[in-house]
């Protein structure tokens, strides 16, 4: 009996083994076909396997093994690289650090974490492989964009973490931490829009819409419906950029509801599919008379990450907030529908997140909660085409009209069944 339990233990040890060996071909077989590098598909294999038998054996003598095995490997492969005399040749320095992560992999796997393991082993080799195309995207990035970046990150990990998680104000309504929680959620959503939209360039026609819709659709439809006044070539290209925008504040409302309620998006897409459902109806119709035009423009759009942008929306979400919280309880629900008709005029995202979280704190059913999210956006489609009418050429707003009131009539049908 003691001999069989050695025995099974040998062989549950034995699959640790395993992984780590497949980690390792994993990743030295990305590193095999770089002509630079000093270690392919064995010595990735080792060294994986010899972080198994380091980790392995640190638990049964000391934890200084780990650490001595890891300091080993570095050592051996930088010594490798300085034995290469030609200074034209590849410094080794992602290959070192591949081979160190590896090694670390393999150590645990041991520690029982081999899904953890398995998926930083393909991530670690997609960045292995995909060198050329990281590389173009970085060139691509303007310096506006990397503020962007930057500036999110202060959003989030600066600002973030300071304010309060406390409920202030009449109603409980102002939380700082949770206001500026849904900030993050919005600017992340229209940051990836934002830079997505500077990398496609100027020669993709109408996925311009699809990412400026992610950032701002309004802006993305007035800048193309002054286009369309300029050039009357320009409309068929402007219908459909306007349209997709249009559909894509749906998704970009589902994303953001799966994030911030993910209780009521079963009840929520049915309203947001069926306005899509319609609109990209009349929008394929428009994409099949598209002719593929030269000379086409990324819509100026503001940089949804800046401080002034963020406090701004943060101002507007906490007033829509509260005049909900308190209308909603003065004059019941029609109250609430009231702010989402107004607010929703200039920003859909306002009244959608401010309804979801009275929705989330008990105050809302999930009816009155869907019913002004739909009301919200459809008056933000009516601000939408007003400006096409008002800014844009007569034959632009006459072909939006379709495309647009099918988005509006989809969700506003959908409602009435629901309700």
């Amino acid at each position: 009996m003691h001999t069989e339990l050695i025995f099974n233990g040998e062989l549950s040890a034995l699959s640790h083994f395993l992984t780590s060996l497949a980690i390792g071909l994993l990743i030295g077989m990305e590193r095999e076909r770089s002509p630079g590098s000093r270690a392919g598909l064995r010595t990735f294999a080792l060294v994986a396997l010899f972080g198994t038998l380091t980790a392995m054996l640190s638990e049964k003598a000391t934890p200084w093994l780990l650490l001595g095995g890891l300091m080993i490997v570095g050592l051996m492969t930088v010594a490798a690289y300085f034995r290469v005399k030609d200074d034209s040749a590849d410094p080794g320095t992602t290959t070192v650090i591949a081979i160190l992560i590896c090694y670390g992999l393999g150590a645990t796997v041991w520690y029982h974490n081999e899904k953890l393991a398995v998926m930083l082993a393909i991530i670690t080799t997609m960045l292995l492989y995909f060198k050329a195309e990281l590389h173009g995207i970085t060139e691509k990035l303007s310096r506006r964009d990397l503020i962007s970046i930057l500036q999110f990150a202060v959003l989030t990990f600066i600002i973030l973490p300071i304010l309060p998680d406390q409920d202030f104000g009449p109603y409980d309504a102002i939380n700082p931490h949770q206001i500026w929680l849904m900030v993050v959620l919005i600017s992340g959503v229209s940051l990836a829009g934002y830079v997505a939209l500077h990398l496609v360039g100027k020669h993709h026609g109408a996925v311009l819409g699809l990412f400026g819709g992610l950032v701002s659709s309004t802006a993305t439809t007035l800048v193309y419906a002054r286009r369309s006044v300029e050039n009357e070539n320009f409309v068929s290209l402007a219908v459909v950029v306007i349209l997709i925008a249009n559909l894509t504040v749906l998704i970009r409302l589902a994303i953001v509801s799966a994030v911030a309620s993910p209780a009521i998006v079963p009840q929520l897409l049915p309203v947001l599919g069926s306005g899509f459902a319609l609109g990209a109806a009349v929008t394929i119709y428009w994409w099949h008379r598209l002719n593929h035009q030269e000379g086409l423009s990324v819509p100026e759009i503001k940089n949804p990450t800046e401080i002034r942008a963020a406090a701004t929306f943060g101002l507007l979400y906490g007033i829509v907030l509260l005049l909900s919280s308190w209308l909603s309880d003065v004059a019941g629900s029609s109250g609430l529908y009231g702010v989402a008709l107004v607010s929703g005029l200039t920003d859909v995202d306002a009244i959608t997140l401010s309804s979801l979280r009275l929705y989330e704190t008990g105050k809302l059913q999930a009816t009155e909660a869907i019913t002004a999210i739909s009301l919200g956006i459809i008056s933000n489609i009516a601000f939408k085409l007003g400006l096409v009418c008002f800014i844009g050429s007569a034959l632009l707003a006459r072909h939006c009209i379709s495309g647009m009131l099918a988005t509006a009539v989809g969700i506003g049908l959908a409602l009435l069944i629901l309700v």
